[in-house]
C-alpha cells in the first residue's frame, strides 16, 4: 500500500513540475499544438507575425498580440492592400475597414472609415468603449476623433499613379490587387498579399483575431466586403477555434465564412478540413462566377492545430511558434 502511495506522490509532483516548466518558458505544450502561436494570411506578413510574437512569447493576451501586429502592414507603404498606400475607391479616396474580436466574444469592427492609418486601433476603441460592435463612414471618424485619433493622407504617390492609370479604362476586376501584386512579385507566394486576418493562442489558451484592409481597388463609393464583418471576415470561440479570411469578399459573405469554418471545426473537422468544406461550399454555390476568383481561409482549434485552404493557387499563411517561422502554401481548389 505504502509502495503505490510513493508511486502516486511520485507520478502527481512528476506531471506539476512538467507543467511549471513548460508554462515558465511561455509555451503550453499538448499532443497536438504548441502555445503560444500566431497564424496571418499571406507569407509575407511574417513580420506582422513577429510584431505579435513580442507580446505572447512574454505571457501577454492573444488580442493585445493581433492588434499589435497587424498594425505593421496598416502602416507600411508598400502595401497596397492594408492602411496606409491601401490603393483607393474609383474616386482617388483611401477607405478603411477593420474588426477585432477576443477571447469572451467581445468585438468592434470600423468600416469605410478615412483618414486614420490604423483602424484597427480604433476597432479595439469600439469593442471597449460602446455598447456597440460596427461603426461605419463618417460616424466612425467622428468617434476616431473623439478618441484622439489624427487624421492623415492616406494616399501614397504609388497609389494614385496606379490609380490613375486605371483611370484610363475605368473597368473594374475584383482580382486586381491579386494579380497587380503577382506582377509585382519576385518570389511568388512569398511576396504575394493581401487583405491580413491574424490569429492567435496565447499562454493562457485563450483565442483572439483582428482582421485589417484596403478593401477592393477602384471599388465603388461605400463598398464593404467581408473583412469587418464579424462572423465573415473573421470570428473567434474559444471554446472550438477562430478563423479569418482573405479575397474576394463578397463571395466569403455568401457564406459568412468564418463562422462557417469555425462551426465545422465544431463539428470536428481539423481546420484544413474545415477551411477546404467552407471553399467548397462557396464553389458549389457559385460555380464557373468563382472559378477565376481568390478565396482563402486560415484557422486554429482550440488544441492549437491550424489550416488554410483556398480557391486558386498562390495563397500561403505564415505562422510562428518559440520553434520559429515558417511559410505554408496552401491546397488549392482550382488549380
Amino acid at each position: 500500500m505504502s509502495n503505490r502511495r510513493d508511486f502516486l506522490k511520485t507520478t502527481t509532483f512528476s506531471s506539476f513540475f512538467l507543467f511549471l516548466s513548460q508554462y515558465q518558458k511561455g509555451c503550453f505544450k499538448d499532443s497536438s499544438g504548441i502555445f503560444p502561436l500566431v497564424i496571418s494570411t499571406w507569407g509575407a506578413n511574417q513580420k506582422a507575425n513577429a510584431e505579435a510574437w513580442k507580446i505572447l512569447s512574454n505571457g501577454g493576451r492573444a488580442v493585445d498580440a493581433v492588434e499589435k501586429g497587424v498594425q505593421i502592414p496598416e502602416a507600411d507603404p508598400l502595401d497596397q492592400s492594408v492602411g496606409y498606400g491601401g490603393l483607393p475607391d474609383r474616386d482617388g479616396r483611401v477607405t478603411l475597414d477593420a474588426c477585432i474580436m477576443d477571447e469572451n466574444a467581445n468585438c468592434g469592427s470600423v468600416m469605410f472609415l478615412e483618414g486614420v492609418k490604423h483602424p484597427i486601433q480604433v476597432a479595439r476603441k469600439v469593442m471597449e468603449k460602446t455598447p456597440h460592435i460596427h461603426l461605419a463612414g463618417e460616424g466612425a471618424l467622428q468617434f476616431a476623433l473623439e478618441n484622439g485619433f489624427k487624421v492623415e493622407n492616406l494616399l501614397t504617390a504609388a497609389s494614385e499613379k496606379t490609380w490613375q492609370e486605371w483611370l484610363k479604362h475605368s473597368q473594374y476586376d475584383p482580382m486586381t490587387i491579386p494579380k497587380l501584386l503577382e506582377k509585382q512579385s519576385k518570389r511568388g507566394q512569398q511576396d504575394n498579399h493581401d487583405t491580413i486576418g491574424m490569429l492567435a493562442i496565447d499562454t493562457n489558451g485563450n483565442l483572439s483575431g483582428a482582421c485589417t484592409t484596403s478593401g477592393m481597388a477602384f471599388k465603388m463609393r461605400g463598398r464593404v466586403g467581408d473583412s469587418p464583418i464579424i462572423g465573415a471576415g473573421l470570428f473567434v470561440d474559444n471554446e472550438i477555434g477562430a478563423a479569418t479570411a482573405s479575397g474576394v469578399g463578397e463571395e466569403i459573405l455568401r457564406i459568412c465564412g468564418s463562422h462557417t469554418v469555425v462551426e465545422l471545426m465544431r463539428q470536428g473537422l481539423h481546420p484544413l478540413e474545415a477551411c477546404k468544406k467552407a471553399v467548397e461550399r462557396i464553389v458549389n454555390k457559385r460555380t464557373n462566377a468563382v472559378k477565376d476568383l481568390q478565396v482563402g481561409f486560415i484557422a486554429v482549434n482550440k488544441k492549437g492545430e491550424y489550416g488554410g485552404y483556398s480557391l486558386q493557387t498562390d495563397f500561403s499563411y505564415a505562422i510562428q511558434t518559440k520553434d520559429g517561422s515558417k511559410i505554408i502554401n496552401t491546397e488549392s481548389k482550382f488549380n
